[in-house]
């Protein structure tokens, strides 16, 4: 799978994101994975004094997997400001979580996540569904042209 394309991760379990890693290591999937540990962190990444969303393009992460508990600012309150920014409101955004609860389905997509993924407890199948993820959105998802205003 090309590489060049950034995924920023932002989960709190370090267990979480050395089985993310493993699972995109099994499936070739070589993207640079830049991990944020809570809300604050991810936020300061885009908006923060030397911040992505300053950048252009070239420093905006292909696509987000994003946990929704997290320390200090969840994950709710983290995607609602970045699809009310319209540096970074076009960037796929992944709620990648553990809660089953209704509640949180209903407020990523109505806050504007582009897909919601119970993380498998078994690890063979988190890694079949992080190679679809990875498949999906960094070789057939089709981001937005570079000149729509991102």
């Amino acid at each position: 799978m090309p590489n060049n394309k950034t995924i920023l991760m932002v989960e709190d379990n370090l267990d979480d994101v050395e089985l993310t890693l493993r699972a995109f290591k099994k499936s070739n999937i070589m993207n640079e994975v830049v991990v944020k540990h809570d809300g604050a962190e991810a936020l300061d990444f885009f908006f923060g004094k030397d911040g992505v969303a300053d950048k252009g393009n070239d420093g905006l992460p292909a696509v987000i997997l994003l946990d929704l508990k997290l320390p200090k600012i969840d994950g709710l309150a983290v995607l609602k400001k970045l699809k009310a920014d319209e540096r970074t409101k076009l960037i796929p955004t992944i709620i990648l979580t553990s809660s089953k609860e209704q509640n949180d389905v209903v407020n990523g997509y109505k806050y504007g996540c582009n897909s919601y993924i119970r993380k498998p407890v078994d690890f063979n199948r988190f890694a079949e569904a992080m190679k679809e993820l990875g498949l999906y959105w960094l070789v057939l998802n089709e981001a937005p042209p570079k000149s729509s205003g991102l």
